[in-house]
């Protein structure tokens, strides 16, 4: 919001605002400080984020999808990961074996990015 923190001159829309009933990626979600946690949960629970510098809710409309390469029932057993915010996230999990379990998929991928970056 225009003048919550200096040079702040003017107002703009945050990323969720900006998704407008599409999708958020939130990559390494694994990796959020506990202290972030609470506010996500917030966001997916109540469909309003408070932008900074002001004093009134937003509503919201977004997907989110969420990727880590932790294993998220680990750390919430460590306490380095919320329960709820894990039970709100994991409504369709999809697991993909890293590349190196996946060898036969290089050829097709190699030849993907030579197209794709001209690289030939």
């Amino acid at each position: 919001m225009k003048g919550s923190f200096t040079r702040a001159v003017g107002s703009q829309e945050g990323l969720f605002q900006r998704a407008r009933g599409g999708r958020i990626f939130l990559d390494e979600i694994g990796e959020m400080p506990l202290s972030l946690q609470p506010k996500l949960l917030r966001v997916l629970e109540e469909k309003t984020v408070l932008p900074v510098g002001s004093t009134t809710p937003v509503k919201v409309n977004v997907r989110i999808l969420a990727a880590t390469n932790r294993e998220l029932r680990t750390q919430i057993e460590t306490g380095r990961f919320r329960d709820d915010l894990y039970y709100r996230l994991n409504v369709f999990e999809i697991q993909i074996p890293s590349l190196r379990k996946r060898l036969e998929d290089l050829p097709g991928l190699v030849e993907h990015l030579i197209h794709r970056h001209n690289w030939r």
